[in-house]
């Protein structure tokens, strides 16, 4: 009989924060490229970085795993993931570190609402409440006020809802696919869909910015690893509240590196939207599995 995985929760939590502590210093180190530089070399690189890292993981392990024969549906995978990383790249370009960082955690949210249509399933009275209060902690937390609406608050919730779609959408391929070839088509294919627009004065970015942006696309992969790692070692449920330490690291580097102090509505919002992302969590288990 062949024996399950090792579970061990410690080590799932503590690669877990590390990664929170990756993908901060991701965003934080591209506010040091110049501004001049185009955004789609920005997720260009990031893109590429994937793309290579991931090919030597398989090119070293198992060949095969560079084809599928669900790559139409990896594709479009991949489409969706150059949609959210455009979004969630320009969030934290426009806004606030902790700010960027609890729109993130909106995702749970969005699954939840999302649910009934893609599973047919009623997401019932506690949870549409939550569902509601956490966008209420958004709306505390982005200080909106009258109808005007940032333009980084709308990238970053439009991240968020993409990245709700890769979740349904992982759900059908890791079925099927190894982790190693759903990111080798994600990184071929945001690789391939920011070329054209990247391609032009790609070959006059100084050293600095290349550098900047070679160590902020190895960190995102890097982070992308450590997530999928702690999941395989750690149970989904003892680890749900661990990537909201994020938002300790974000407004640590913000205040540290960028004088960013977030206010008391930032607080109270950020607080809202992580009990209600926990408690969406809990319950998005329990649609999908």
């Amino acid at each position: 009989m062949k024996a399950g995985p090792i579970i061990d929760n410690r080590y799932g939590a503590l690669l877990l924060i590390v990664a929170a502590a990756v993908f901060t210093a991701d965003v934080s180190i591209l506010r040091f490229v110049s501004p001049d530089l185009p955004f789609a070399q920005i997720i260009f690189f990031r893109s590429l970085c994937q793309l290579l890292i991931v090919a030597a993981w398989i090119a070293t392990t198992r060949a095969d795993r560079f084809l599928s024969p669900r790559w139409p549906k990896l594709v479009v995978r991949g489409g969706t993931s150059l949609v959210c990383w455009w979004l969630y790249y320009a969030s934290f370009q426009m806004l606030d570190l902790a700010l960027a960082s609890v729109l993130t955690f909106t995702t749970s949210l969005f699954v939840v609402a999302l649910a009934p249509f893609v599973f047919g399933e009623l997401i019932g009275l506690w949870r549409g409440l939550s569902t509601i209060l956490g966008f209420v902690g958004v709306v505390i937390a982005s200080e909106i006020s009258g109808v005007r609406v940032e333009p980084g608050v709308l990238y970053g919730l439009g991240s968020a809802f993409a990245a709700s779609l890769l979740i349904f959408q992982n759900r059908s391929l890791a079925r099927f696919d190894h982790t190693a070839t759903i990111m080798f088509w994600i990184g071929l294919v945001t690789s391939i869909g920011t070329f054209p627009l990247a391609s032009t004065g790609l070959f006059d970015i100084d050293v600095r910015d290349a550098g900047l942006l070679i160590i902020a696309g190895t960190l995102a992969t890097l982070g992308m690893f450590l997530t999928v790692e702690a999941y395989r070692f750690g149970e989904v449920s003892a680890l749900a509240s661990f990537p909201y330490t994020r938002i300790l690291f974000a407004l640590l580097i913000g205040y540290v590196c960028f004088a960013e102090e977030a206010s008391l509505r930032e607080i109270a919002g950020a607080i809202i939207v992580i009990l209600c992302g926990i408690f969406a969590e809990r319950n998005e288990r329990s649609l999908i599995h």
